[in-house]
């Protein structure tokens, strides 16, 4: 099926809120002054300073236009951009990958990223670079720290905040405490939130609670100005987490994360600069469905503990040549996770989830930024990536079952040592308007994702309809992609827009297993795809006190091969708002709104059922505000959801252990506060 010639198709299509902005007051992520002198291209945007106000990142994400999430509680949203989630985004937490331990995706990468623990997130749409990883071919996502020196003068600094959300009784405590002298620093960030069950827009409880506790020291050298030394210990413990969209809890979710860094600007000779890092981190998980809720029979006690272990590095090089500006890069990163189900009733091991799996991926990149003229650019990158998958308990049998039983059951093969060769590219022509008016391009890519672990080798056994296997022979998603965007602005006005098509080739599809023989086990299979969509965004400032915005966003997903839509693709989604300031007081409010979602996916007998339903159209206003009681001191407050409306966001998360998709409703009426001080 083609992409239908609408004037919805031709009208709503929509971008990040703005090229660079700042968290303002109610957690809304709200238009400030470019930053920089050159706009960066539409579909990036860089969020400084964010106030989380008891809110997790990946909520606190959602609030993005183009960005939206699947809830399965009050911690581990999980982000979708561009209606592409999981590993079709690349998340780094300051440079590293840290992929989650939870074979439900209970903790994906944003659930070890606190935001009040860095300086800010870039989201970038799309490949526009190939720095990050293979893959990537929704965007990626950057959570970055930037810890300033100290000069002669100064020898500490700090930023301390508390925060109280009424909703769920969350409360929060989170402090970021520096010192040094001379070249040295020691900076410590660390954070303490308490959540209970949050009420729905109808008064009904959710099953949303969790404690966390996290912990970050960094140790940096920075001989001068060009130098930097830094090492990065980090530590992450999240407990009695409580889900109403699973079938299990989690009562332990634990990461420790170390970084070794090292950066060189202005090198003498062929190089400008170099930046060398490396990381590891290490997760421990478990999920079970007796700790913390009633289980379903004193019979069925079930328990999954879990571990995921992420090693690697990168090394870019910079340098400048007659032909323009390039950059080199080698990366790797190393997954290694164990899931298994035990039935704690009988002793008995049931299931090899992640029956021991290994995945490699080494890779290099060049790209190339060349100077046409004074206001057009090229940008030509090329990317490849080698990939090693393995699985070396795949013939451990649990209860008379091994993994390879239910792989040559439902896809006739067993799981052998799997390699590809990915290649990826970028080619991207960038025009500056006159007078510094903005920028605008046209960008062609070719992006290439492997299969994750969960997708190439879950084994999930049990009743036939509730099995749950990944294929071994899964072919990589190959993403070829085409985007014209601008970002512009004058006399008051700024706006954003962007559209892009994506074909591809080899989508990996979740679905059901259906015809001869087919039981409704949940299976992998690779399919043809077509995305198509764009973001874009408004703003107008009246004068010095006033300014309003407008959002939009929408994709179009489709599956080629079978011609019906891809679940959990979020709806039309758009966000209007308005602000006022004056001295040291800031108020504002903002409609959030989305359209109902008919292209869905909801029938299990012949799709995937993966999508709950048709989810209704719905609108929420938010009400915020700051004082500034001193240059040192604010105070911001503010009421999420002011006329209680019961509603849920289109992406739900499919539970591990039961068939039915569950709905997570978001939560009602709101009201919060935060208090900061800095010195």
């Amino acid at each position: 099926m083609k992409f239908p010639y609408t004037p919805i198709a031709l009208g709503v299509l929509a971008a990040l809120s703005h090229a660079v902005v700042s968290a303002g007051p109610a957690d809304v992520l709200s238009p400030v002054d470019v930053v920089a002198d050159a706009m960066p291209p539409a579909a990036t945007g860089v969020f400084p300073d964010m106030t989380p106000a008891a809110r997790e990142s990946a909520e606190l994400l959602r609030d993005v236009i183009g960005v939206s999430g699947s809830r399965l509680g009050g911690h581990g949203t999980d982000v979708s951009v561009r209606g592409q989630s999981q590993t079709r985004l690349n998340v780094l937490l300051d440079g590293a990958y840290v992929h989650g331990g939870c074979p439900n995706r209970m903790d994906p990468p944003t659930a070890y990223a606190p935001p009040g623990a860095y300086e800010e997130i870039t989201v970038i749409r799309g490949v526009q670079t190939l720095e990050y990883g293979g893959g990537g071919a929704g965007g990626t996502i950057l959570f970055e720290r930037r810890t300033e020196p100290f000069d002669d003068q100064e020898r500490m600094r700090g930023d301390l905040g508390a925060s109280y959300r009424s909703n769920g009784d969350t409360s929060e405590f989170d402090a970021d405490l520096a010192a040094g002298s001379g070249p040295g620093f020691v900076r410590f960030i660390g954070s303490h939130t308490d959540a209970g069950n949050y009420d729905d827009g109808d008064g009904n409880q959710v099953r949303s609670a969790y404690e966390e506790l996290s912990g970050t020291l960094i140790a940096g050298l920075t001989p001068d100005a060009d130098t930097r030394f830094e090492i990065t210990l980090e530590a992450q413990r999240t407990d009695d987490l409580l889900y109403a969209g699973a079938g299990m809890d989690s009562p332990k979710s634990d990461n420790d994360t170390v970084r070794l860094r090292f950066g060189k600007e202005n090198l003498r000779g062929p190089w400008r600069s170099v930046r060398v890092e490396l990381y590891r981190s290490d997760i421990e998980h478990v999920m079970d469905n007796y700790t913390l809720r009633t289980p379903p029979s004193a019979t069925m006690l079930m328990r999954a503990p879990s571990t995921s272990e992420t090693s690697g590095g990168r090394v870019v090089l910079e340098r400048d040549s007659a032909i323009g500006a390039w950059k080199f890069g080698v990366d790797m990163q190393d997954n290694d996770r164990v899931a298994d189900r035990f039935n704690d009733f009988s002793g008995m091991r049931q299931s090899l989830l992640w029956p021991g799996v290994s995945i490699e991926q080494k890779g290099l990149f060049a790209e190339l930024t060349h100077t046409l003229a004074s206001s057009d650019r090229l940008v030509v990158g090329l990317r490849y990536d080698r990939v090693d998958a393995s699985a070396a308990n795949a013939a451990v049998a649990a209860m008379g079952t091994s993994p390879n039983d239910l792989y040559t059951q439902y896809y006739g093969t067993v799981a052998r040592a799997r390699d590809e060769d990915n290649v990826g590219g970028l080619l991207r022509y960038e025009h500056d308007l006159a007078d510094d008016r903005g920028t605008v391009y046209l960008g062609l890519s070719r992006a290439m994702r492997t299969a994750d672990a969960t997708e190439r080798y879950i084994a999930s056994n049990g009743m036939a309809n509730m099995r749950w296997v990944g294929n071994p022979n899964l072919d990589p998603e190959r993403h070829h992609q085409a985007e014209v965007g601008l970002n512009w602005r004058a006399d008051g006005w700024q706006g954003d827009f962007s559209v892009y098509y994506n074909d591809v080739a080899d989508y990996i599809l979740r679905d059901r297993s259906h015809g001869v023989g087919g039981d409704n086990s949940t299976i992998y299979r690779n399919v043809d795809a077509t995305l198509v969509g764009g973001e874009a965004s408004l703003e107008r400032r009246f004068n010095a006190r006033w300014r309003g915005g407008l959002g939009l966003a929408y994709v179009w997903a489709n599956n080629d091969t079978d011609d019906r839509p891809i679940a959990q693709t979020p709806p039309l989604e758009g966000v209007v708002s308005l602000d006022y300031s004056a001295a040291q007081w800031q108020f504002g409010g903002r409609v959030r709104a989305a359209a109902r979602q008919t292209r869905v996916d909801t029938d299990i007998t012949v799709g995937s059922g993966l999508d709950a339903q048709e989810t209704p159209a719905w609108a929420v206003l938010d009400l915020h505000g700051r004082y500034e009681v001193n240059d040192a001191v604010s105070v911001d407050f503010g009421i999420d959801n002011l006329f209680d409306r019961d509603y849920a966001q289109h992406l739900n998360r499919a539970s591990a252990f039961d068939p039915a998709q569950v709905q997570v409703d978001e939560p009602g009426r709101s009201a919060w506060l935060r208090l900061s001080a800095r010195f």
